[in-house]
Protein backbone atom coordinates (compact mmCIF):
# COMPACT_ATOMS: atom_id res chain seq x y z
CA UNK A 1 0.00 0.00 0.00
CA UNK A 2 1.80 3.18 -1.30
CA UNK A 3 2.17 6.13 1.44
CA UNK A 4 2.96 9.13 -0.52
CA UNK A 5 4.59 7.11 -3.11
CA UNK A 6 6.29 5.04 -0.07
CA UNK A 7 5.13 0.96 -0.48
CA UNK A 8 4.50 -0.60 2.92
CA UNK A 9 6.31 -3.28 3.02
CA UNK A 10 5.09 -5.19 6.51
CA UNK A 11 3.46 -3.86 9.52
CA UNK A 12 2.15 -4.63 12.76
CA UNK A 13 2.03 -3.09 16.07
CA UNK A 14 5.49 -2.85 16.86
CA UNK A 15 7.17 -2.17 13.48
CA UNK A 16 6.87 -1.04 9.70
CA UNK A 17 9.15 -1.72 6.90
CA UNK A 18 8.80 0.17 3.68
CA UNK A 19 10.30 0.06 0.17
CA UNK A 20 12.27 3.28 -0.10
CA UNK A 21 12.27 4.97 -3.29
CA UNK A 22 15.48 6.08 -4.73
CA UNK A 23 16.14 9.94 -4.60
CA UNK A 24 14.34 10.46 -1.14
CA UNK A 25 16.29 11.37 2.16
CA UNK A 26 15.62 8.71 5.11
CA UNK A 27 15.63 11.73 7.16
CA UNK A 28 15.48 16.12 7.09
CA UNK A 29 18.33 17.25 5.98
CA UNK A 30 19.89 21.06 7.16
CA UNK A 31 19.13 22.35 4.31
CA UNK A 32 15.67 24.37 3.86
CA UNK A 33 15.16 22.59 0.58
CA UNK A 34 16.40 19.44 2.06
CA UNK A 35 13.06 18.29 4.41
CA UNK A 36 11.38 16.07 2.27
CA UNK A 37 11.82 12.84 3.37
CA UNK A 38 10.70 9.18 4.11
CA UNK A 39 10.06 9.47 7.44
CA UNK A 40 8.33 13.30 7.22
CA UNK A 41 6.30 11.46 4.77
CA UNK A 42 5.45 8.03 7.08
CA UNK A 43 4.33 10.76 9.80
CA UNK A 44 2.35 12.92 7.60
CA UNK A 45 0.31 10.47 6.18
CA UNK A 46 -1.19 7.54 9.02
CA UNK A 47 2.43 6.39 11.22
CA UNK A 48 2.44 10.12 13.34
CA UNK A 49 4.39 7.34 15.40
CA UNK A 50 7.04 6.54 13.19
CA UNK A 51 10.65 6.21 14.18
CA UNK A 52 13.49 5.60 12.34
CA UNK A 53 15.91 2.81 12.94
CA UNK A 54 18.86 3.00 10.23
CA UNK A 55 19.24 4.79 6.91
CA UNK A 56 19.48 4.56 3.37
CA UNK A 57 21.41 7.20 1.48
CA UNK A 58 19.48 9.70 -1.13
CA UNK A 59 19.47 7.46 -3.96
CA UNK A 60 19.72 3.93 -2.42
CA UNK A 61 16.57 2.11 -2.78
CA UNK A 62 14.84 -0.52 -0.92
CA UNK A 63 13.80 -1.78 2.72
CA UNK A 64 14.41 0.29 5.58
CA UNK A 65 12.99 -0.61 8.88
CA UNK A 66 11.42 1.87 11.58
CA UNK A 67 9.72 1.59 15.00
CA UNK A 68 6.31 2.47 16.68
CA UNK A 69 7.15 3.05 19.81
CA UNK A 70 9.82 3.71 22.27
CA UNK A 71 10.58 0.15 23.36
CA UNK A 72 10.66 -1.34 19.90
CA UNK A 73 13.08 1.33 18.44
CA UNK A 74 15.57 0.79 21.25
CA UNK A 75 15.49 -2.62 20.98
CA UNK A 76 15.88 -2.58 17.29
CA UNK A 77 18.90 -0.16 17.13
CA UNK A 78 20.31 -2.40 19.63
CA UNK A 79 20.42 -5.26 17.21
CA UNK A 80 21.46 -3.08 14.52
CA UNK A 81 24.15 -1.98 16.26
CA UNK A 82 25.26 -5.25 17.79
CA UNK A 83 25.37 -6.73 14.24
CA UNK A 84 22.05 -8.94 15.02
CA UNK A 85 20.51 -8.25 11.16
CA UNK A 86 21.86 -9.39 8.21
CA UNK A 87 21.61 -6.81 5.33
CA UNK A 88 21.86 -7.66 1.42
CA UNK A 89 21.78 -5.45 -1.29
CA UNK A 90 21.93 -5.89 -5.07
CA UNK A 91 24.20 -3.80 -7.05
CA UNK A 92 24.94 -3.29 -11.10
CA UNK A 93 29.07 -2.48 -11.22
CA UNK A 94 30.82 -1.56 -13.90
CA UNK A 95 32.99 -3.87 -16.02
CA UNK A 96 33.71 -6.95 -14.82
CA UNK A 97 35.20 -9.10 -11.35
CA UNK A 98 38.19 -10.69 -11.37
CA UNK A 99 36.65 -13.01 -8.36
CA UNK A 100 33.10 -14.34 -8.12
CA UNK A 101 33.37 -14.20 -4.49
CA UNK A 102 35.41 -12.14 -1.68
CA UNK A 103 35.68 -9.73 0.91
CA UNK A 104 36.78 -5.95 0.98
CA UNK A 105 38.31 -5.13 4.16
CA UNK A 106 39.02 -1.08 3.95
CA UNK A 107 39.06 1.56 6.39
CA UNK A 108 36.61 4.07 5.66
CA UNK A 109 36.73 8.04 6.23
CA UNK A 110 34.51 11.36 5.25
CA UNK A 111 36.67 13.40 2.77
CA UNK A 112 35.67 17.07 4.05
CA UNK A 113 36.75 18.78 0.61
CA UNK A 114 34.83 16.57 -1.39
CA UNK A 115 31.72 16.68 1.09
CA UNK A 116 29.79 14.47 0.61
CA UNK A 117 32.29 12.00 -0.37
CA UNK A 118 34.10 9.39 1.50
CA UNK A 119 37.36 7.58 0.92
CA UNK A 120 39.52 4.91 2.17
CA UNK A 121 42.31 5.72 5.01
CA UNK A 122 44.21 3.80 6.57
CA UNK A 123 45.56 6.32 9.03
CA UNK A 124 42.32 7.93 10.35
CA UNK A 125 39.11 5.43 8.54
CA UNK A 126 36.66 3.46 10.71
CA UNK A 127 37.41 -0.33 9.50
CA UNK A 128 34.21 -1.34 7.34
CA UNK A 129 33.92 -4.88 5.49
CA UNK A 130 31.57 -5.76 3.00
CA UNK A 131 31.10 -9.63 1.66
CA UNK A 132 30.15 -9.54 -1.93
CA UNK A 133 29.43 -12.38 -4.66
CA UNK A 134 28.82 -12.28 -8.32
CA UNK A 135 25.41 -13.30 -9.53
CA UNK A 136 25.19 -12.20 -13.02
CA UNK A 137 27.84 -11.02 -15.75
CA UNK A 138 26.73 -8.89 -18.37
CA UNK A 139 29.01 -7.74 -20.84
CA UNK A 140 29.60 -4.10 -19.69
CA UNK A 141 28.76 -4.63 -16.11
CA UNK A 142 28.09 -7.04 -13.43
CA UNK A 143 25.00 -7.86 -11.16
CA UNK A 144 27.04 -8.90 -7.41
CA UNK A 145 25.16 -9.21 -4.05
CA UNK A 146 26.91 -7.21 -1.35
CA UNK A 147 26.22 -7.78 2.56
CA UNK A 148 28.03 -5.59 4.88
CA UNK A 149 29.42 -6.50 7.93
CA UNK A 150 29.82 -2.57 8.83
CA UNK A 151 27.30 0.17 8.19
CA UNK A 152 29.28 2.91 7.21
CA UNK A 153 28.27 6.03 5.22
CA UNK A 154 28.79 4.82 1.62
CA UNK A 155 30.63 1.70 2.21
CA UNK A 156 29.37 -0.63 -0.76
CA UNK A 157 29.40 2.38 -3.17
CA UNK A 158 33.48 3.01 -2.00
CA UNK A 159 34.33 -0.44 -1.58
CA UNK A 160 33.11 -1.73 -5.26
CA UNK A 161 35.12 1.80 -6.75
CA UNK A 162 38.18 0.37 -4.52
CA UNK A 163 38.48 -2.74 -6.97
CA UNK A 164 37.92 -0.34 -10.06
CA UNK A 165 33.67 -1.33 -10.34
CA UNK A 166 31.77 2.22 -9.46
CA UNK A 167 28.34 1.65 -9.10
CA UNK A 168 26.00 1.96 -12.52
CA UNK A 169 24.64 5.70 -12.39
CA UNK A 170 26.28 6.38 -9.01
CA UNK A 171 26.53 10.59 -9.03
CA UNK A 172 29.16 10.93 -6.79
CA UNK A 173 31.92 7.94 -7.34
CA UNK A 174 31.12 7.18 -11.44
CA UNK A 175 31.89 8.50 -14.13
CA UNK A 176 32.54 8.78 -17.79
CA UNK A 177 30.03 4.93 -19.25
CA UNK A 178 29.60 4.18 -15.64
CA UNK A 179 27.73 6.77 -14.75
CA UNK A 180 25.86 7.29 -18.02
CA UNK A 181 25.03 3.59 -18.31
CA UNK A 182 21.88 4.16 -15.61
CA UNK A 183 19.83 7.27 -14.88
CA UNK A 184 20.20 6.44 -11.32
CA UNK A 185 22.58 4.89 -8.65
CA UNK A 186 21.87 0.85 -9.40
CA UNK A 187 22.01 0.18 -5.42
CA UNK A 188 18.95 -1.58 -3.92
CA UNK A 189 18.55 -3.06 -0.08
CA UNK A 190 16.76 -6.65 -1.17
CA UNK A 191 16.96 -8.84 2.17
CA UNK A 192 16.53 -7.76 5.56
CA UNK A 193 16.62 -10.03 8.46
CA UNK A 194 16.16 -8.95 12.21
CA UNK A 195 14.38 -10.23 15.79
CA UNK A 196 11.15 -8.94 16.01
CA UNK A 197 11.25 -6.27 18.82
CA UNK A 198 8.64 -7.58 21.40
CA UNK A 199 7.80 -11.61 20.35
CA UNK A 200 11.88 -12.39 19.54
CA UNK A 201 10.55 -14.46 16.43
CA UNK A 202 13.12 -14.01 13.39
CA UNK A 203 11.80 -11.94 9.82
CA UNK A 204 13.35 -11.86 7.09
CA UNK A 205 12.29 -10.08 4.16
CA UNK A 206 12.70 -9.52 0.47
CA UNK A 207 12.11 -6.82 -2.15
CA UNK A 208 13.56 -6.93 -5.50
CA UNK A 209 15.45 -4.38 -7.02
CA UNK A 210 13.89 -2.20 -9.80
CA UNK A 211 17.02 -2.56 -11.73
Amino acid sequence: MPISQIPVIYQDAQILLVNKPTRLLSVPGRAADNKDCLITRLQQNGYPEARIVHRLDYETSGLLLLARDADSHRELSRQFQERETDKTYQALCFGQLAEDCGSIDLPLRYDPPNKPRHIVCYQQGKSALTHFRVLERCGAFCRVQLKPVTGRSHQLRVHMLSLGHPLLGDTLYAEGEALAAADRLCLHACELAFNQPRSGERLCFSCPPPF
